[in-house]
């Protein structure tokens, strides 16, 4: 037997996902937007978004998140925590580290991955090498942002889009043909585009320059018809690429979940794969663009709603900031 035969599997064992209790409608949205219900659906298919309450902090949607996914495993046992994130509770430290104590979890090995929207795709690659490596057996990979907190009080461009959420999963060493195996990935980056989905200030660079950076720069920024694009194109050729590295066709796919961007890119995608609109999930007219925590949050809610089952070929796919795009591929676990 080689040793590749012999790895450790990845396996995906549960998902959960969690919103603040704050709904807002688009009816709700600042009056000087001047926006529209039938402008924002029209334009992003997002009808409603969940906004935190003042207080309520990307770390605290990650133990919710968290807390919700452990339930419903055997063990709460773990051997590493990452938190995928964005909008982290401060510069310095890393929030996994407080999270895994909050859960009773200290001592483990944690750590972030900041990868903005694709950070659960890059953060569930993470997990699956630390397992097939063997450095890790079971691995709690919580993504979370508070996009809401971000936001220039006068960006209606991005203020219509974005929510905030947390979702999370539970990875696990399991055998091969398992239910729940994780088949592969495609990543990629593009650093030229950094400037395209950006929060100039708050960081090093703001530091290193004084008086560059003035108040509005540590707000949230993206230019969106070139976002949109790039999204397109990466997500696509991602998809397609992870697809032929596990030798499935798009007809082989039962299931897509991407990263809930906006509508009119989910559909793009889609047809650019050849994949109907059926078998596409999301709850992006319920949540908005939630960051990294999309996928795992749409993820959580397709199993809600039953819209996902045991032995489907699933593909996920994403792109954010960076800029950065990736793809997975699995086949769905009995339970989650």
């Amino acid at each position: 037997m080689t040793e590749h035969a012999l790895r450790p599997i990845p396996v995906l064992e549960a998902v959960a996902g969690c919103v603040p209790p704050r709904v807002v409608s688009n009816d709700d949205l600042p009056s000087h937007w001047e926006t529209s219900d039938t402008w924002v659906r029209r334009r992003t298919g997002i009808g409603t978004r969940h906004w935190a309450d003042e207080g309520t902090s990307t770390g605290d949607l990650a133990l919710t998140a968290a807390e919700a996914v452990l339930a419903k495993c055997a063990t709460r046992s773990v051997d590493l925590v990452l938190v995928a994130t964005s909008t982290p509770d401060h510069p310095i430290p890393a929030m996994a580290p407080a999270l895994a104590a909050k859960l009773g979890l200290a001592g483990v090995a944690a750590f972030d991955v900041a990868a903005v929207c694709t950070g659960f795709v890059y953060g569930l690659a993470t997990a699956s090498g630390m397992i097939a490596s063997g450095v890790a057996r079971r691995v709690l990979l919580v993504a979370a942002d508070v996009y809401s907190t971000l936001i220039g009080p006068d960006d209606r461009g991005a203020g219509v889009v974005f929510g905030d959420g947390a979702g999370a999963v539970v990875v696990r060493a399991g055998e091969r043909g398992e239910p729940g195996e994780i088949l592969g990935f495609d990543l990629g980056s593009d650093g030229d585009g950094h400037d395209l989905i950006t929060v100039p200030g708050g960081g090093a660079r703001d530091r290193a320059e004084p008086g560059r950076y003035g108040e509005l720069d540590r707000h949230f920024r993206m230019s969106g018809r070139e976002v949109y694009q790039h999204a397109v194109t990466r997500m696509t050729e991602s998809s397609l690429a992870v697809l032929k590295s596990a030798g499935w066709a798009t007809t082989d796919v039962d299931r897509v979940v991407a990263h809930q961007a906006n509508a009119r890119i989910l559909s793009l995608v889609g047809s650019r794969l050849s994949i109907p609109d059926e078998k596409i999930l999301g709850n992006i007219e319920r949540v908005g663009n939630t960051g990294a925590a999309s996928i795992p949050l749409a993820l959580a809610d397709a199993v809600a709603r039953r819209e996902i089952h045991a032995g489907e070929r699933v593909l996920l796919t994403a792109f954010g900031g960076g800029l950065t795009w990736g793809s997975a591929v699995l086949v769905w676990p009995e339970a989650v």
